[in-house]
């Protein structure tokens, strides 16, 4: 680190309840300073420019993954901890962990589930779980929003896209949320042998109800990916855990930032075209995810920076998506921005498989709570999760 300017080295702890709370006004400064930058704290290079962070999503020299082309010996790592082996097992073989030609082969049958015809089907189902939902607190007066409304729509879609029976969800949130806090920054021994257990039962659990699908298939993703084992346990609990958790937040965040900005999100959401830019600018405003890394996969310079083979380096999302070189004005919400190039979903051949998904699940939910419920005033200004690289909030408190 001798090597490095203070102007380069970042020394910012992401555990700073005012930082995970508004990164916003550090990521400015940041970028002022320099695009590039060391964070002490990760350990990694980090690129917080709107530039730098597509171009180097498209980058071939970096990757999800490093051990398909050095030892474990050869990068000088240490092996894994015995303890924390199950997970990284169902990690191997996970779509997001995966470079070509396996993540190709694997893409390819996923995405057939997740194409924008295919999803546009699941807006009525949407539609009515969002009825449903609200027809359970309307009455009230006030309600929590995450618990309520945000967390159950995406993970009962989700659940049955893939064949999983619907009352299994409050356990599935369960093991989602011990085995994503594996990726968060200062885990401890205990978080580790949370999410291993919760790695262990999860795939006990699928093991079983493959076997039962493989007897007697249904119209389910289950039923129809043609994979190993490792790779279908693998790629359900990416789908599930994935496809539940970015969403949540998305939709807290959003419906934060609707009200918080004075936004008339009933009439946006009133025509497609109109409410879909609307979902574009709540995901860039403030994003779900807003760290994500790859490896340097051969010895490389990128910005002056000299980067070596085996290094990881963090692509900053939330930062890029308020970069002034890219977006005018970028503090605020404008839900008439087009074009708008936003980079929550990521890019490349990592490119979010449920990105069709995500954008209907907003925008249908959005337009029902809206109609439904159009009095929501926040009761007090939210906090957010101590979980960045996660950007979600805690709760959603509103009254109506």
């Amino acid at each position: 680190m001798d090597h490095l300017s203070s102007e380069l080295c970042l020394d910012l702890d992401p555990r700073d309840s005012a930082f995970f709370n508004n990164p916003y006004p550090a990521y400015h400064a940041i970028r002022q300073r320099a695009p590039a930058f060391y964070w002490k704290q990760y350990g990694m290079w980090c690129f917080a420019s709107h530039a730098d962070v597509t171009t180097l999503f498209r980058d071939k020299r970096f990757g999800r993954q490093i051990l398909h082309k050095a030892t474990r010996e050869e990068l000088g790592w240490p092996e894994l901890p015995s303890h924390v082996r199950a997970f990284y097992d169902v990690e191997d073989h996970s779509l997001l962990s995966l470079e070509p030609p396996d993540h190709t082969r694997l893409r390819t049958l996923i995405n057939r589930a997740f194409v924008s015809r295919q999803v546009e089907r699941l807006a009525p189902r949407i539609e009515q779980l969002a009825h449903e939902l609200i027809d359970g607190f309307q009455s009230k007066g006030r309600v929590e929003l995450i618990e309520a409304f945000a967390t159950p729509i995406p993970v009962i879609v989700i659940a049955e896209l893939l064949g999983v029976p619907t009352d299994m969800t409050p356990q599935l949130l369960d093991w989602s949320h011990k085995m994503v806090a594996m990726y968060q920054f200062g885990r401890t021994r205990e978080a580790e042998d949370l999410a291993v257990k919760a790695t262990n039962e999860f795939v006990a659990y699928l093991k079983a109800y493959i076997a039962l699908r493989r007897n007697k298939p249904q119209d389910d993703l289950i039923s129809h990916l043609i994979l190993s084992e490792e790779e279908l346990i693998s790629t359900c609990i990416l789908v599930l855990n994935a496809g539940h958790e970015a969403t949540v937040h998305a939709l807290g965040n959003g419906v934060k930032a609707i009200l918080e900005e004075g936004i008339d999100a009933r009439s946006l959401l009133s025509d497609i075209a109109r409410g879909e830019r609307l979902v574009e600018e709540l995901l860039r405003f403030d994003a779900p995810l807003h760290l994500f890394t790859r490896f340097v996969l051969e010895d490389l310079e990128w910005q002056g920076i000299s980067l070596k083979k085996g290094e990881e380096i963090g692509l900053m999302l939330g930062a890029a998506n308020r970069d002034p070189a890219r977006f005018v004005d970028p503090d605020r919400l404008d839900p008439s921005r087009d074009p708008n190039p936003q980079q929550s979903f990521g890019g490349g051949i990592h490119f979010c498989v449920g990105a069709p998904l995500a954008r209907l699940e907003m925008r249908v939910a959005l337009k029902v709570l809206f109609e439904r419920v159009p009095g929501l005033r926040l009761i007090h200004t939210p906090l957010y999760r101590d979980a960045y690289h996660f950007h979600g909030l805690e709760r959603l408190d509103v009254e109506f």
